[in-house]
């Protein structure tokens, strides 16, 4: 992996991290605002998906335009960094909202 495709890792982490804490926060001023745990979930990233969806589709786009119109080193910036904001999507849709609906059960 050259350089360019590293970081388009890292900032692909950062974004997926940043979707995390979105939700984890909305998720969290909804349970002050004294709704129980698993509609304080829902609600949380029902407010949290617009963002989420917003910033990774800005970025998607930047990356497509990258990866067209630029030479081959950007170009695997722009690869690795489009496919990890997918996985990043999927990972904060799917795979966080799943886990925190398990642990809420337990």
């Amino acid at each position: 992996m050259s350089l360019a495709g590293i970081a388009g890792f890292i900032l692909s982490i950062g974004m997926a991290v940043d979707a995390n804490i979105l939700i984890f926060e909305r998720t969290r001023e909804e349970k002050k605002r004294g709704l129980a745990a698993s509609s304080a979930i829902e609600e949380g990233f029902r407010r949290a998906w617009t963002s989420i969806r917003d910033s990774n589709i800005s970025t998607l786009m930047s990356s497509l335009i990258l990866y067209y119109f630029t030479s081959s080193f950007v170009k695997g910036f722009a690869l690795t960094l489009g496919v990890g904001v997918l996985v990043s999507m999927f990972s904060a849709i799917f795979v966080t909202r799943t886990m925190l609906r398990v642990f809420i059960r337990k």
